[in-house]
């Protein structure tokens, strides 16, 4: 059994949010009704530039989509993955090979080998664990609907 504990560990995921710019999405799809494609748009409308990987479709969310994370022209800060966890050692392969910051699997995406390859490689790994919900805990205003940010402060600032 995985422990997930230490692939989940908050003060790493928000290091990852606050330093992260440029996501690649790895499976990410062009069906507005996947949770995929939420999470990519929620993404870039936060001010991210979101790299579709998806071998199947030459453009999502306006976006040119590459067939492989060896494919993408450009540095990667962070690897979202939304695809089956048997997928994951390649894709971490990949990640390492590109110098990605961290790989990101997404809840469901668990697969021990894949979370070791990264890791060896260098790579954070962050596992069953949503971009979109963790951003907008940490980031965003979720916070105010109850979520515990493990942050305790006497300051008075008010809604904003």
């Amino acid at each position: 059994m995985t422990d997930l504990g230490r692939y989940q560990d908050a003060l790493t995921i928000q290091r990852v949010l606050h330093t992260t710019r440029t996501i690649a999405i790895v499976g990410l799809s062009n069906n507005e009704l996947r949770a995929s494609y939420f999470v990519g748009y929620y993404l870039k409308r936060h001010g991210y530039q979101v790299i579709p990987v998806n071998p199947r479709e030459p453009e999502i969310l306006g976006e040119t989509s590459y067939p492989s994370l060896l494919d993408v022209p450009v540095p990667v800060d962070l690897v979202n993955v939304f695809r089956a966890p048997d997928a994951l050692p390649a894709i971490a392969r990949e990640a390492v090979a590109i110098k990605a910051g961290a790989l990101w699997c997404q809840f469901g995406v668990i697969n021990e080998e894949g979370a070791r390859i990264a890791e060896d490689g260098g790579v954070t790994v962050i596992m069953d664990r949503c971009l979109k919900v963790e951003h907008a805990r940490y980031v965003g205003r979720m916070h105010w609907l109850g979520f515990n940010t493990q942050r305790i402060t006497s300051v008075r600032a008010g809604l904003q």
